[in-house]
């Protein structure tokens, strides 16, 4: 408990706004992603370590659960409004849906790693288990 009570207070908005923009959550300057998924492992503007950051599942769940919110009811409304044929509903929500996930993936994955680093929530090997282990 000591330990955490040293730790100096991160905004974590800003953190999260830092890395839904796909920039270091602690400058803002540096990028997050070397790759369209892959976390650098530090930043290239002020050093900050991030090899240690995993979001594993969460970044999908919460693309998931905007998409859903955004298609479900859209297709009901263009439902109930137009009646149209299923062929024009796979014309319309796939490509949509598609291209909402991917283009969100990456910015949700950035704005979860942001949270992360501002709470001080990273993954590491206890030296004596082997095992992972969770540091607030």
């Amino acid at each position: 408990m000591s330990e955490v009570a040293t730790l100096p207070l991160r905004n974590g908005l800003q953190a999260m706004a830092r890395g839904f923009h796909r920039r270091c959550p602690k400058c803002g300057k540096g990028r997050l992603f070397g790759a369209f998924l892959k976390v650098v492992d530090h930043c290239d503007v002020c050093g900050e370590a991030f090899h240690h950051q995993r979001a594993d599942d969460a970044p999908s769940y919460f693309v998931i659960l905007i998409v859903g919110h955004i298609i479900v009811p859209l297709a009901l409304a263009v439902e109930v409004a137009f009646r149209p044929p299923y062929l024009v509903h796979l014309a319309l929500w796939l490509p949509l849906t598609l291209g909402l996930s991917i283009g969100l993936l990456q910015p949700v994955k950035g704005a979860i790693i942001g949270w992360q680093w501002a709470h001080y929530i990273a993954r590491v090997r206890s030296a004596s288990s082997g095992r992972p282990r969770r540091m607030i």
